[in-house]
């Protein structure tokens, strides 16, 4: 799998997209969490009023059960301070339904300025960066198989620009249906370039004429 240009100023230019891409992803993911952390801080309040409620709770549960012990009378005077204890329950439950809000609020936030961000990061710079590895390993098994500088000569003959084309040869398809090495060479590595990869000598041009 080749990752990057044989192409010094397509390589660097690869290299920097990819740098800054990640340098990105982590800027947004850093901003996600400390969105997140800063939403999250609210919560105090509702974790204060259920302890809050709790203890006021729990007092008012032990004085009406201290009260509520003494002959003949306790039963009577306990159910304010029973009535209190239930008062101190909702004051828990409506700490802990904040906390509830609050974590959701935050995890939703936080998330949401993240992803969108990252998505569209991954798209302009992933997608394109998928296809080059994709069409630089396809045209590099062209190159090394046999026949595939004749191959890519033709291709670059079918997909080049013509004012591309005629810097090889004014009758360049001419030259590459007697087989002209040079040209063929030359119009292969055209086709590579664009491909990112660098034609090597070793790699042989076979006899061919239409």
């Amino acid at each position: 799998m080749k990752l990057y240009s044989d192409f010094a100023p397509r390589r660097t230019r690869q290299v920097l997209a990819d740098v800054t891409a990640l340098a990105l992803i982590a800027a947004w993911v850093w901003l996600g969490v400390t969105v997140y952390g800063l939403v999250a801080q609210l919560a105090q309040w509702g974790r204060d009023v259920e302890n809050a409620g709790a203890g006021f709770r729990d007092t008012m549960t032990e004085v009406g059960e201290n009260l509520g012990s003494i002959p003949l009378i306790g039963p009577g005077i306990r159910v304010p301070f029973d009535g209190a204890s239930g008062a101190g329950e909702t004051l828990e439950a409506a700490g802990q339904s904040q906390q509830e809000t609050v974590a959701l609020l935050a995890t939703t936030l936080g998330v949401g300025i993240a992803v969108l961000p990252i998505v569209t990061i991954l798209l302009l710079w992933l997608i394109p960066r998928a296809r080059f590895v994709r069409r630089a390993g396809r045209v590099g098994a062209i190159a090394a198989s046999s026949g595939g500088i004749d191959l890519l000569a033709l291709r670059a003959l079918a997909t080049q620009r013509l004012s591309v084309i005629a810097t090889v040869d004014a009758d360049a398809m001419s030259a590459w249906r007697r087989g002209d090495e040079a040209v063929m060479r030359k119009l292969a590595a055209i086709e590579l370039e664009a491909s990112g990869i660098r034609l090597t000598d070793g790699q042989v041009v076979p006899t061919t004429k239409l």
